[in-house]
């Protein structure tokens, strides 16, 4: 019985491989005229899509097509529609908007980094001059803070469940908040206190007004590796922290939350955790790769490397809340 003959190698990966930004700032054009929302509203044939965008007839049907083949809509009969995935995530008008992540993630400082990845692969760490996220970068986190959305909030509500004693949560490096204030919205007896720079607390202190829950939101501005952190905490939410450094560090880190919290109290770090081969699942093991173009020393860590360091900071438990969906995952410490 003869096996099966060997697929003949092909280009196309490779090809697909090189050309795949083109992808990224169609996608980022197609946000920035605010195509997705427009095709929502009913906007779906070339006249009436180039007047709502404000585009040339030509321009938004070439972007419209483009898009049509890459998934992000669908053609019929000249008329575009949303993909289910686009009308969720890419409409304006859906309260899962994350076309704002854009200005972050295609920003000029991310894209730069990784023009010089080759340097940044020989020496083992970012190549730019901007590596050292233990120190303030404004402008860089500002943005971040305005762009990010965070889908993940209400998973943390979830885990802390319903309940009438009064709950305290530190959220480390809070950026723009919405993991705090999305949990004090959904639990009234929760009151969030924030730690970040000063211009990115502003920030989170514009969405706690609108969501309704400054009067259960407190900012303490500084650093998390000096500030006083205060204590007694129920839970302390790390979000998207830890990767930006090296397990020494961490483990430091740890130990003056460890320190903050009440006994008996949580760590909620929410983060791309690979498996242990650290190439599945596809996007949580891609992340070491950001991780090298833009920090010294950061990564994406395990669930095994986590526990490590969770363990020399002091904690007596740790174990992984895996979130179906969703990239990131819950690491969960107990004291």
């Amino acid at each position: 019985m003869s096996s099966a003959a060997a697929p003949r190698p092909s280009p196309e990966k490779v090809f697909d491989a090189l050309t795949r930004y083109q992808q990224t700032f169609a996608l980022k054009a197609g946000i920035d005229v605010d195509l997705f929302t427009a095709i929502g509203e009913g906007a779906n044939e070339l006249a009436s899509l180039a007047k709502r965008t404000q585009t040339a007839e030509r321009g938004v049907r070439i972007l419209a097509d483009y898009l049509t083949i890459q998934g992000f809509l669908t053609k019929e009969n000249d008329k575009y529609s949303l993909t289910p995935d686009s009308a969720v995530f890419l409409d304006q008008r859906s309260p899962a908007y994350m076309g704002g992540m854009a200005e972050f993630l295609v920003s000029g400082q991310n894209l730069d980094n990784m023009q010089i990845l080759t340097k940044s692969v020989r020496k083992g760490g970012t190549a730019s001059d901007i590596g050292d996220n233990s120190k303030p970068k404004n402008d860089r986190w500002v943005n971040f803070a305005r762009s990010m959305a965070v889908p993940m909030a209400g998973v943390l509500a979830q885990m802390i469940g319903t309940g009438s004693a009064p709950i305290q949560v530190l959220d480390i490096a809070a950026g723009h908040g919405m993991y705090g204030i999305t949990v004090a919205k959904i639990l009234p007896n929760v009151h969030v206190t924030a730690l970040d720079w000063p211009p990115v607390l502003e920030v989170a202190k514009e969405n706690a007004t609108k969501a309704g829950v400054l009067d259960r939101y407190t900012t303490r501005p500084g650093s998390a590796f000096e500030a006083d952190l205060g204590e007694g905490y129920d839970y302390i939410f790390i979000t998207n922290f830890l990767h930006h450094f090296d397990p020494p560090t961490n483990e430091m880190l740890l130990k003056r939350f460890h320190a903050a919290l009440k006994p008996g109290g949580k760590t909620f770090t929410v983060d791309f955790v690979p498996n242990a081969d650290r190439v599945t699942p596809p996007m949580a093991a891609a992340f070491s790769l950001v991780m090298l173009a833009h920090t010294d020393a950061g990564d994406a860590y395990t669930q095994a490397e986590y526990a490590k360091m969770h363990r020399a900071a002091g904690f007596k438990s740790c174990s992984l809340h895996p979130v179906p969906e969703l990239p990131q995952q819950v690491v969960v410490a107990e004291k």
